[in-house]
């Protein structure tokens, strides 16, 4: 964890204390923590970027994520992955668990939601570059994909395809 890469890094006892400081004031990690009914900025905690001189690539993968049709509140399934290149924050790992499980119950449409996760991300890390891929699964016959990013990633980034089969349906 954090302590680790700290020891590792041979970092100064003020830092130290500093990102200590931030690990014990996280609302969710290492504590037993509710699922929230409903998504919100709040509910994620975001770490300090230790390696924030680098431009490496972070993806996240929820591959069973839910939410509910506003009209018809039946669930929709989605697998949605995130891709993003630090800046000084990265996510933590719990809440970001927690916040995409409270769209359990959310009524939104595939649309609204693949861009509701994108601009909390966005606003809470201010990344270098950040980008999301939505692959929700069949309703009525037709899946849809959604697909967004926040400017052109940085010329000697490696960026990884994402690489999800399109739904092609039985056969």
């Amino acid at each position: 964890g954090i302590r680790d890469l700290v020891r590792s890094r041979g970092l100064g006892d003020v830092y130290k204390r500093q990102v200590f400081k931030k690990e014990r004031n996280m609302k969710h990690l290492g504590k037993n923590s509710k699922q929230p009914k409903n998504p919100d900025i709040k509910i994620l905690d975001k770490v300090k970027n230790l390696n924030d001189e680098k431009n490496y690539v972070i993806r996240l993968t929820q591959p069973e994520f839910t939410c509910l049709c506003p009209i018809t509140e039946q669930p929709d399934f989605a697998h949605i992955i995130v891709d993003y290149i630090p800046n000084k924050w990265i996510v933590e790992s719990k809440s970001l668990k927690l916040f995409f499980n409270s769209y359990r119950n959310k009524k939104s449409f595939h649309e609204n939601t693949t861009m509701e996760i994108s601009e909390t991300l966005n606003k809470l890390l201010k990344p270098v570059w950040i980008r999301i891929g939505g692959y929700w699964y069949p309703r009525g016959g037709i899946p849809i994909d959604i697909f967004w990013q926040n400017k052109e990633p940085p010329k000697k980034a490696w960026i990884p395809p994402q690489e999800v089969t399109p739904y092609r349906g039985r056969g």
